[in-house]
């Protein structure tokens, strides 16, 4: 059975619904997230991230590397296009877009709002990235508008992934009315059982 170490408010987030969403059983080993200062990797799982997973005896971190290898494993053909096919190309546009791309100035704005008790004294940095994350933002809302979800109408472990970095990208107040497709994608993401089951499960 997988292993999921978790906390909430986390990357972890993306673990636990896609696993709702495959219907595949695993085991909550639940955390309480440490806010970074001076060290990382402090946190209290196999590999001091999260979230990490234990499947058989691979233990593996980094929430993208976990979903795809949860998809290719259990996934038995759902939730990603076949290989070698545009749409997978798509597909894997959206994955690293997700972290490489939405999340990682949004990151910084938890980081100097949220974490830092000096983060007014970086308000031109904060400009800066804010606007950063709004060009992340608007170019998923300009994409949009071909269907429900990232691939059209087909829902995708694409759309976990970006799920969490658009929902931390409203929770920092990047999204609002100038972005309609996001907020109604971001809608029909939280009406998901398996999102809606996650929620309750893991709290946040």
């Amino acid at each position: 059975m997988i292993k999921l170490w978790y906390a909430p408010l986390t990357r972890s987030i993306r673990v636990l619904w896609l696993l709702e969403e495959l219907g595949v059983s695993y085991e909550l080993e639940r955390v309480e997230f440490k806010v970074p200062s001076s060290r990382f990797f402090v946190q209290d799982t196999p590999t001091g991230k999260l979230p990490t997973i234990e499947d058989g005896g691979l233990v593996l971190c980094e929430s993208g590397a976990i979903v795809e290898y949860l998809v290719e494993c259990y996934g038995e053909g759902r939730l990603a296009p076949p290989r070698g096919t545009p749409e997978r190309g798509r597909y894997l546009q959206w994955i690293h877009m997700a972290e490489g791309t939405v999340f990682p100035p949004v990151g910084i704005l938890v980081w100097l709002s949220r974490y830092r008790t000096d983060g007014d004294e970086y308000a031109s940095l904060q400009e800066a990235t804010r606007a950063r994350a709004e060009a992340g933002v608007q170019f998923v809302e300009n994409e949009l508008s071909s269907g429900q979800y990232l691939l059209g109408d087909d829902f995708s472990a694409a759309d976990v992934m970006m799920g969490f970095s658009l929902v931390a990208a409203r929770f920092m107040d990047v999204i609002d009315d100038r972005y309609p497709a996001v907020q109604a994608y971001l809608s029909r993401l939280e009406q998901r059982p398996a999102y809606r089951e996650a929620i309750k499960i893991g709290g946040g």
